[in-house]
């Protein structure tokens, strides 16, 4: 990837306020390997420090706090979700919108859907923290059934959660625009802030305050808001083009339109998932505190697995946009498979370290003897069955980048729907009982696996492409 030229190395763009050139990376020339993999190492390793201060979070609150706290924690995580997939879905959307332009040298396009972007998701971010409060008690009462005994708890930590929404909202379409321009490195600055703030202020409000769940949902909000304003900085000090004055934001409905038509079914993909893991937690719920608890550190551990297949599905809808937008569709192809390959090794190295260390790992966070039992069950199941999402979660990215991400949101429905489905069928049967709360994805993952493949050898996803490239090239703003 090379600094400093236009995208696909054309002649210099202008965009109409001083003819600044955009200066990020192009994926659309050289090895397709060394791109993705440059690109997606900085993803992984942000969504890691992510990860681990999310662990972090977990290991103080039960250290701290007790078990009740949590699995009050716990417990939020699917609804939490339903949040980040709105705001991780349409700032994707808008994100691969971008790269489609960057990649054509369209930069007059770039900064007028990245305006209308920010101005978007900073809205949504406002109505999301509104409706969270409004919504949190029917839904952690009804839909979710958090046990009583920990439900005040939940609400709390949920409700002042709530209040920082904005700020993931807005950080995440400035990380969308970054990354659409081929700079994801510079979300690993912003995640290294958050993520040594919050655990700095987990232990000042957690451990040395003990306002226990309470003071882990404040922490998360100062380190969110924190990540937002650093990542403003940032993008409008490195990238003259995204450097907005108020009066220079512009609003077009017509680019809003695109924005959400593209996000939505990367939001749609992960709206499901959240429902699917909603009810999950309520089969959860179902065997108690203790299952509760253990099934929150499991989930914790669980998000490592995913990690390199999520960021190399990251990588290449950007990976994906820019040769699409630059006309090189068998770039696409071989770049897919080199990320697939990657994918599957980064997984099993992660696995291997979770299967040999999950009762030096279990230690860690203060579970009771018989949660510690189900979690060491938990996650040397998930070591295993995970690997599959590795064979074809980065095809999501393919798909996005290619304007079907309608096919991920379809893969992502068969895959929950079947391990919901498993879940409640088997639950109290002789042959798994509690244990098809982590054995579902073995028939969820298979699943997924079997469409996503079909989808793509199909090669409907590179339908219309053609016609795509065309309107990128004669549309103006």
């Amino acid at each position: 990837m090379t600094e400093g030229h236009s995208i696909a190395m054309l002649p210099k763009a202008t965009n109409g306020v001083g003819g600044e050139e955009m200066k990020g990376k192009s994926m659309t020339a050289g090895a397709p390997w060394k791109h993705i993999l440059l690109f997606a190492l900085p993803v992984l390793a942000g969504a890691l420090l992510q990860q681990l201060y999310n662990t972090v979070d977990t290991i103080i609150v039960g250290n701290f706090s007790g078990e009740a706290a949590l699995s009050a924690v716990g417990t939020t995580g699917s609804f939490t979700f339903l949040f980040l997939a709105l705001a991780t879905g349409f700032s994707a959307g808008n994100g691969v919108v971008v790269a489609q332009h960057y990649g054509a040298g369209n930069e007059k396009q770039v900064r007028a859907n990245a305006s209308t972007g920010i101005l978007l998701m900073l809205g949504m971010g406002i109505l999301s923290t509104i409706a969270g409060i409004l919504v949190s008690r029917p839904a952690y009462t009804h839909l979710v059934a958090v046990p009583e005994d920990i439900l005040e708890i939940t609400l709390q930590y949920f409700r002042i959660y709530a209040i920082g929404l904005v700020f993931q909202f807005g950080y995440n379409i400035f990380s969308s625009i970054l990354r659409a321009v081929g700079d994801s490195a510079a979300t690993l600055y912003f995640l290294l802030i958050a993520s040594v703030l919050n655990i700095i202020l987990d232990l000042v409000f957690v451990a040395g305050f003990h306002w226990g769940a309470a003071g882990a949902a404040v922490a998360t909000d100062i380190a969110q808001a924190a990540s937002f304003i650093a990542a403003y900085i940032y993008m409008t000090r490195k990238y003259p083009i995204f450097r907005f004055k108020i009066k220079e934001f512009t609003w077009s409905t017509r680019l809003a339109e695109k924005t959400l038509t593209t996000g939505f079914p990367i939001a749609l993909q992960l709206i499901v998932v959240s429902f699917g893991l909603t009810f999950i937690q309520r089969a959860v719920n179902g065997f108690g505190q203790t299952m509760t608890a253990s099934f929150t550190v499991g989930q914790r551990i669980e998000m490592y697995i995913g990690l390199p297949c999520n960021a190399f599905q990251t990588t290449l809808a950007t990976y994906t946009g820019q040769n699409i937008g630059a006309g090189k569709m068998d770039r696409v192809k071989k770049g897919a498979y080199q990320a697939l390959l990657m994918s599957l090794l980064l997984t099993l190295c992660i696995s291997v370290l979770i299967w040999t260390l999950s009762g030096n790992i279990i230690g860690l966070f203060g579970l009771s003897d018989q949660a510690a039992i189900y979690c060491r069950a938990h996650l040397k199941t998930i070591a295993m069955i995970n690997i599959i999402l590795s064979l074809y979660i980065p095809l999501f990215g393919v798909f996005q980048g290619a304007n079907h991400g309608g096919a991920a949101t379809i893969v992502a429905t068969g895959a929950l729907g079947m391990r919901v489905l498993t879940t409640y069928l088997f639950q109290h049967s002789p042959l798994f009982g509690y244990t098809i709360i982590w054995w579902n994805g073995l028939f969820g993952f298979g699943m997924g696996f079997l469409i996503a493949w079909s989808y793509y050898l199909s090669n409907r996803w590179q339908r219309n492409s053609a016609i795509e490239q065309q309107s990128l090239e004669g549309e103006s703003f």
